[in-house]
């Protein structure tokens, strides 16, 4: 599937990760079955970046790990279609994700895993919410967003062990 992933960087030292991502974020799509070719556009930030956007979006006055502005309001297992699709591009511009790499590198050493780790971590995780999921409660929704973010995670070989970069 030719998925067109659109990176943009605020802060330096983001190529690493917008290679990474450019795998990670097709075979998260592809895990969830996706069968339409998706435009997912993304942006890495600083902590101050990533406040001021959920201050402006979500009215929550604090830096965050990720953001995730979803184009289509679907459920899990949902798909957006052919019809979905730009006219002028046939991708379907599936939302924009928005990572502070700033956060991802301290949470990264937090637990242990990695900047590298924990970056592949928040775009799946993000990835999952332009899809549909949710974990706003700690019920049902949580535990499968956090079941298929493990396992796509997985299949890619990108374990919490990992310890470089």
């Amino acid at each position: 599937m030719n998925h067109e992933i659109i990176i943009e960087t605020e802060v330096d030292g983001a190529e690493p990760y917008a290679d990474l991502l450019r795998q990670v974020i097709p075979a998260a799509l592809a895990a969830e079955h996706v069968e339409t070719a998706c435009e997912v556009d993304v942006l890495f930030t600083d902590d101050q970046g990533i406040h001021q956007i959920n201050l402006e979006q979500r009215e929550v006055d604090r830096p965050t790990d990720v953001l995730s502005f979803p184009m289509f309001d679907l459920q899990p297992g949902e798909h957006p279609g052919k019809e979905d699709a730009d006219p002028g591009t046939g991708l379907v511009p599936l939302g924009d994700m928005v990572i502070s790499l700033e956060r991802a590198q301290a949470q990264g050493e937090e637990y242990g895993h990695g900047t590298r780790r924990e970056v592949a971590y928040l775009a799946v995780h993000s990835v999952l919410h332009l899809l549909g999921y949710d974990h706003m409660d700690d019920g049902p929704m949580k535990a499968q967003m956090r079941e298929r973010e493990e396992a796509i995670l997985g299949e890619l070989g990108i374990t919490r062990e990992e310890q470089n970069g």
